[in-house]
């Protein structure tokens, strides 16, 4: 079944969303784009949607209750912190996310970490100023004999881990939801997270962001990290408490940072990480590659589609609302 659909892309940075529209055409849904940031915005242009494709805009309990015709949520990217799962499953409506070229998140976390370790930055900046001599960047782990923690353990995690174990790094492990024979398979200790934290040299977050570890590292955390410790995180921002990693920084609790995500984006320019000179910051960028911006706007739409026509999507999120709609996960 197919026509006469409408989808609202509430908002999106890509730069056109032809991809989008091609793949929607063939239902015969009208695409509309807009730059929504708050929930009443949301909820005025896409009164009559049957889909959404979202980015950033916020899909709470208010949104979607307010969205009658809503069937299918479409989030450009792996995480789907801004849209209400149990709100969305309450009302029989499908949310899919897209689980893109995960090995370029990957490749920049582990870019971040060597980059940190090897003082890149610094030394460039010195270099750039005349200034010839390697002592000044001491002290730099050899990576051979240093300990990496990888906290989560999903498509990105066993990624960094496989790059990382050509470094021949010790590797701590550190999530709940994954069995310890995952670990073992990937030459990954699997640890306690209070044991990762005191014993790691570099420690990457890797994991998506939910309620239950929103802030999981905050202060009592960096106090348990080695003061030569790094910390780097291509997740999520809220996954780290800004604020206790700022003070860590400035004290010097732990030796740096190397971050591709903040809780606020973009930075208010009077952000302390932005100053502090024991920080690497990247701009969301971790996701990104010729051609990924393509792939990750023509997933999305494609299992919008799907849904839209009576068909399973590939990347459903909120499983358990299939049995609500009668049909088998």
């Amino acid at each position: 079944m197919t026509g006469n659909f409408k989808v609202v892309i509430t908002d999106s940075n890509f730069p056109t969303n032809e991809p989008e529209r091609s793949v929607l055409i063939k239902i015969r849904a009208s695409v509309m784009k807009y730059q929504c940031k708050t929930e009443d915005e949301v909820i005025k242009v896409a009164k009559d949607a049957d889909g959404l494709l979202v980015q950033f805009a916020p899909i709470t309990r208010k949104v979607i209750n307010s969205l009658d015709k809503l069937r299918a949520i479409g989030r450009y990217g792996i995480g789907v912190d801004n849209v209400d799962l149990p709100a969305a499953t309450e009302r029989g409506i499908q949310v899919v996310n897209t689980i893109y070229n995960i090995w370029d998140v990957a490749d920049h976390t582990v870019t971040l970490l060597l980059a940190i370790n090897r003082k890149i930055p610094q030394i460039y900046q010195a270099t750039r100023a005349k200034r010839w001599d390697w002592r000044e960047f001491q002290p730099i782990v050899r990576m051979k004999d240093s300990t990496v923690g990888i906290i989560g353990f999903g498509r990105v995690g066993k990624e960094v881990a496989e790059r990382l174990r050509g470094f021949g790094a010790h590797l701590l492990g550190y999530d709940p939801f994954v069995p310890e024979q995952v670990f073992k398979e990937m030459g990954v200790d699997k640890v306690h997270l209070e044991k990762l934290l005191r014993d790691s040299d570099f420690i990457t977050l890797n994991s998506a962001l939910s309620k239950e570890n929103y802030h999981m590292i905050d202060e009592p955390q960096l106090r348990m990290m080695k003061k030569t410790a790094y910390m780097v995180n291509t997740s999520r921002g809220p996954l780290i408490n800004e604020a206790a990693l700022i003070k860590a920084l400035k004290e010097r609790w732990i030796s740096g940072a190397a971050l591709d995500v903040l809780e606020e984006e973009p930075p208010k320019l009077d952000n302390p990480l932005l100053e502090l000179n024991n920080v690497i910051i990247s701009p969301h960028i971790a996701w990104y590659s010729q051609g990924t911006l393509a792939e990750i706007q023509t997933m999305c739409a494609e299992d919008v589609a799907r849904i839209l026509v009576g068909e399973q999507p590939r990347n459903l999120v909120n499983r358990e609302v299939m049995s609500k709609l009668g049909k088998k996960a």
